[in-house]
């Protein structure tokens, strides 16, 4: 069985990522109420119950509200650095069910090789995610103000790859709703990813072995699926990966499930129930 990966949804609101393998069912962040994460999960035939794990990426909310049901009611242990469980833990101070790993240190998952890395973002100890599986390994870089070296190359083995397209720059300079202050930190190196700025790691990170890119993180008001489809699609094809297949991700429902390794060109195959169910 190859591994699969379902972004259960994705946006300034809300970040829910389902992996499964034939070991391990997996979430990386619980960015949804638990009634909303196990919704979502119904969609594909899976039960809350049936999840082994929760990998977290940081502490902000938008990763983590759905952690007390999943961890009090359910028993769903959930693997973090110490200061992003610590922050946690502030918030949420009942959640008991810790698995602490080292930042940089690689560690074994079920059947996955775990590898995190540090990330540019304006958390206590952000990190982004290399997953290792024999049916291919799976990037996920969400929140980050700039792409580093190190980031470039820690996940350059992906061959899917989330990755944050958080804004489009004319359209966040010219919101109304947002204070300059707000505006300034999201335009930092510690904020978020601009479509530019994303299109360009991609690029960057782009090999023969990358199949996959799902655009994540999309702000509801400051950017379009549309745009960031274009800016990523566009430099792919400037550096000549026209084989890499872009995906937008919603905040409002789940993409379609991938199937890692199934065959060269998988594509995401449509969930049984329609988006507006949820």
């Amino acid at each position: 069985m190859a591994a699969t990966i379902t972004i259960l949804g994705s946006g300034s609101s809300g970040n829910c990522v389902f992996i499964e393998t034939p070991r391990l069912r997996l979430l990386i962040d619980a960015g949804f109420s638990g009634k909303q994460i196990a919704m979502r999960l119904a969609t594909i035939g899976r039960k809350l119950e049936e999840v082994n794990a929760v990998l977290l990426t940081h502490e902000h909310h938008d990763h983590t509200q759905g952690l007390p049901v999943l961890c009090k009611r359910f028993e769903i242990p959930v693997y973090a650095n110490r200061l992003t469980a610590e922050a946690v833990q502030e918030e949420m101070p009942d959640l008991k069910l810790w698995k602490v790993f080292q930042t940089g240190h690689a560690f074994e998952l079920g059947d996955l090789l775990v590898e995190s890395f540090t990330v540019p973002h304006d958390a206590h100890d952000p990190v982004g995610f290399l997953l290792r599986h024999e049916s291919g390994n799976i990037g996920v870089l969400t929140d980050l103000g700039h792409c580093t070296r190190l980031v470039i190359e820690r996940v350059r083995p992906a061959n899917v790859l989330m990755l944050e397209t958080n804004h489009d720059l004319r359209l966040l300079q010219n919101d109304t709703v947002r204070p300059w202050s707000t505006k300034q930190r999201i335009l930092s190196r510690f904020g978020h990813l601009s479509n530019e700025a994303a299109a360009e790691a991609a690029a960057q990170i782009a090999h023969d072995g990358l199949r996959h890119v799902f655009l994540g993180h999309l702000s509801r008001d400051c950017n379009r699926p549309e745009l960031a489809h274009r800016a990523v699609t566009t430099a792919l094809h400037n550096a000549g990966a026209r084989h890499v297949h872009v995906h937008t991700t919603s905040q409002h429902a789940p993409n379609p499930t991938l199937h890692i390794g199934a065959t060269p060109n998988a594509q995401p195959q449509p969930i049984a129930v329609a988006a507006g169910s949820l």
